[in-house]
């Protein structure tokens, strides 16, 4: 898959091409759908598949500081995009400029001019251009005017529930990690690099690599979570019991996410690593003592054995 940053990246001589349009935080069942719709159609067409998405997210651009929490971080959101089987993925810096483009002038500009899209793949509820004027209905119009075409992919949904990057959110906001994980199609993934933190865990016989995340990363409620750790370069993910929260206990309050690898003795300062969210095994809880703390972060790590299998 090539990766481009901005339209204008497209090289000379580029061919016509199907272009699907998305920002795809998450890679969801429903992005899967859409782009894999858009990859089909060009094949059948014998042109290439382009998926055009924004950074930052444009939300940040249009109201600063309501950057929504992200689900994948760009370089996942492309490993993802790629495995789909799209031949270009194209990132269009969103800036105030970008913003203020009018429907007419993004489809011309971008899509005509240097895309040459023959076909334009969007979700139903496809918005764009300026104060997001522009619908499907917009963009088959204009495609008419431009001679190229335009299919709507409709929404996935189970048991009523439509699949969006919002949803997902409000799942992982919640600590439903087996709510994101079927709207995902696998686990909520969160990655950082690991931190020292108060060895806190390594006193009270539980290690821990004490996570330090994006500042917009998808954290998961506070509680206790069974997860699988991946290390770069390893093949073989690690059983994990997640705590997320303040350490209530010791009167905590900066909010951290630490994790216990089990069966691993090991030193992971300065390393990246990824957490796959499997299931969500208690709230967050205060002892007024360390025995029962212990007791208790004890019986986590066999849950988490369990569930992992």
């Amino acid at each position: 898959m090539q990766r481009w940053r901005g339209y204008d990246a497209a090289p000379g001589g580029w061919g016509r091409s199907v272009v699907t349009i998305g920002v795809f935080d998450g890679v969801h069942k429903g992005h899967q759908a859409t782009i894999g719709h858009a990859v089909a159609r060009a094949r059948e067409l014998g042109v290439k598949s382009v998926v055009l998405t924004f950074d930052p997210h444009p939300a940040e651009v249009v109201r600063p500081g309501s950057h929504p929490a992200v689900l994948t971080e760009p370089h996942r959101k492309a490993e993802l995009i790629e495995t789909l089987g799209a031949d270009v993925l194209c990132v269009m810096p969103f800036t105030p400029e970008v913003s203020r483009l009018s429907a007419e002038a993004f489809v011309h500009d971008v899509l005509v001019e240097h895309l040459h899209a023959a076909l334009v793949v969007v979700g139903d509820n496809f918005r764009f251009g300026h104060r997001a004027a522009g619908d499907v209905a917009l963009l088959e119009r204009l495609g008419r005017t431009f001679g190229f075409a335009v299919e709507a992919a409709p929404l996935v949904a189970e048991s009523g529930t439509v699949f969006s990057s919002t949803y997902i959110r409000s799942c992982v906001d919640a600590g439903d990690v087996t709510a994101a994980a079927a709207a995902l199609g696998r686990p909520h993934r969160l990655e950082g690099v690991v931190v020292r933190g108060d060895q806190r865990g390594r006193e009270l016989g539980f290690p821990t690599a004490n996570l330090l995340c994006h500042r917009h990363a998808a954290v998961p409620a506070d509680g206790v979570y069974a997860a699988r750790m991946i290390r770069r370069g390893q093949r073989q993910p690690l059983a994990a019991a997640v705590s997320i929260g303040t350490n209530p206990t010791f009167s905590g309050r900066e909010r951290r996410v630490e994790a216990y690898a089990l069966d691993f003795d090991g030193d992971l300062y300065g390393e990246r690593l990824a957490l796959d969210f499997v299931a969500h095994l208690r709230g967050q809880t205060r002892f007024d003592a360390i025995e029962p703390l212990i007791a208790q972060i004890a019986q986590d790590v066999e849950r988490t054995r369990r569930v992992l299998g």
